[in-house]
């Protein structure tokens, strides 16, 4: 295929392509991962991985491997393939440059800070969605599938030193942060972008899918409101590293207040929602304002040209 097909192939097929890489890399790097922990421990730690059981040897080093292998490289590599090999548009896809003012990243960090009353009342509104009677049997289903995205997160934040803290900020945190952000902010929302012709439609149809992803259905909304912050992230700047920024803050400050809390350094509980009407919509105003003096930063710096979906094919 030619650079010249490539460059005018429909964003509906190329879609289908960034999907048959990331699907085909999820189960390569699986089954990797798995044969890796079979290999260095055996076949008992794969049992007890299955069942969460931490409390036995190798089961925590067994589920970073899996983590790792299984979902964290092959997340990364999928929009790199897709955007140096199958269009061969890295620049539109990725947005991999740092050669943006510094005033997004210090707005960034400060967007991150003042959401989070915003956000945890978010949280609080999505786990207490009740389905019609008839759907019993869909939220039973959302609800384990629930129970079992935790009990993986629970397993792989049981720190029992800071080393211990350390290695999850550095995978769970940064890591995790780099590949989804490559994934959903570079190539799905660069694709849905051009299918729409509307930077704003792809923001949130990749923030939809992105929060879709995690299955984690009563953390929906504020992990899909968090996308669309990422999203805007990466519009107004031009650099996916802004985005990234913002999702290690969100992830990396979760591992850091369970690691104090079950240091026993604090005695907020990450795990509990807390919220207070006044504080969120004080947060609310502070967050909205944040992200007008964001947009003003990059109008003024003509960051935006390039990436308003038109004409783009």
């Amino acid at each position: 295929m030619t650079e010249e097909a490539q460059s005018r192939m429909h964003p509906s097929m190329q879609f289908l392509y960034i999907m048959f890489i990331a699907i085909g890399s999820l189960i390569i790097g699986g089954l990797l991962g798995f044969a890796v922990v079979f290999v260095l421990y055996g076949t008992n730690t794969l049992t007890e991985i299955t069942h969460f059981n931490t409390s036995a040897s190798h089961v925590i080093s067994g589920l970073w491997i899996i983590q790792v292998l299984g979902g964290t490289i092959p997340l990364f590599l999928t929009p790199v393939i897709f955007a140096k090999y199958i269009v061969k548009q890295p620049q539109f896809y990725l947005k991999n440059t740092f050669k943006v003012s510094p005033v997004f990243f210090v707005t960034v960090f400060a967007i991150m800070i003042v959401s989070s009353p915003l956000m945890d009342f978010l949280v609080t509104l999505n786990q207490k969605m009740v389905l019609p009677q008839s759907l019993n049997w869909l939220q039973q289903w959302m609800r384990e599938k629930e129970d079992a995205a935790q009990k993986a997160t629970q397993a792989l934040t049981q720190f029992k030193t800071i080393w211990d803290m350390l290695l999850a900020l550095l995978i769970m945190g940064l890591l995790t942060a780099v590949a989804e952000e490559f994934l959903f902010r570079g190539g799905i929302q660069g694709i849905f972008t051009r299918w729409t012709k509307n930077a704003h439609a792809g923001i949130w149809i990749s923030a939809i899918l992105f929060s879709a992803f995690h299955v984690e259905f009563f953390g929906f909304l504020p992990r899909m409101m968090l996308g669309v912050g990422f999203g805007y992230f990466v519009y107004y700047s031009g650099s996916i590293w802004t985005a990234v920024l913002g999702h290690f803050i969100n992830n990396g400050s979760v591992v850091i207040i369970t690691y104090l809390f079950q240091q026993k350094i604090i005695g907020f509980d990450p795990d509990s929602s807390h919220y207070n009407y006044i504080i969120t919509t004080l947060s609310l105003i502070f967050t909205v304002f944040l992200f007008f003096i964001y947009q003003k930063v990059a109008l003024s710096k003509k960051q935006l040209q390039g990436y308003n979906g038109k004409g783009l094919g």
